[in-house]
């Protein structure tokens, strides 16, 4: 039961991290978009505001990956805490075929409601920020 519960606790270290990673990355993504409006937003009318769209579609991107991943280590850990003591070999392959069904798809990453919710109303609030500084 020992080598279980260690190889549950590295896949759970590994889900861990890739939060984190996904926590982080929503942090850089306002930052950068609050600097490239504090940069461009306040000179002049010029629409190089539309730069703050780069990052928030990268970021966005790049979070996905994250969301993916952290569902496949989830996918692995529900396998190993089913299999059998003498069956435990440490593996972290998370490419195999069973683990890829609807939910552990880059574009239903893209399109969760986690991403979604933040990136979607991010682009909205830009859109907003961006007409407010061309019309004023």
């Amino acid at each position: 039961m020992d080598s279980k519960i260690k190889h549950l606790e590295m896949i759970q270290e590994i889900i861990n991290r890739m939060a984190k990673n996904s926590f982080t990355l929503k942090g850089w993504t306002l930052t950068l978009v609050a600097g490239i409006f504090t940069l461009f937003g306040c000179n002049d009318k010029s629409l190089l505001c539309l730069i703050a769209y780069i990052p928030i579609v990268v970021f966005w991107g790049l979070d996905s990956y994250y969301l993916l991943q952290e569902r496949l280590f989830r996918t692995l850990y529900n396998k190993v805490s089913t299999l059998p003591e003498d069956k435990i070999d440490f593996n972290m392959n998370t490419n195999l075929p069973e683990f890829k069904d609807k939910k552990n798809i880059f574009y239903n990453c893209l399109f969760s409601k986690t991403e979604i919710i933040f990136y979607l109303s991010l682009v909205l609030i830009t859109m907003l920020v961006v007409l407010l500084i061309y019309f004023l």
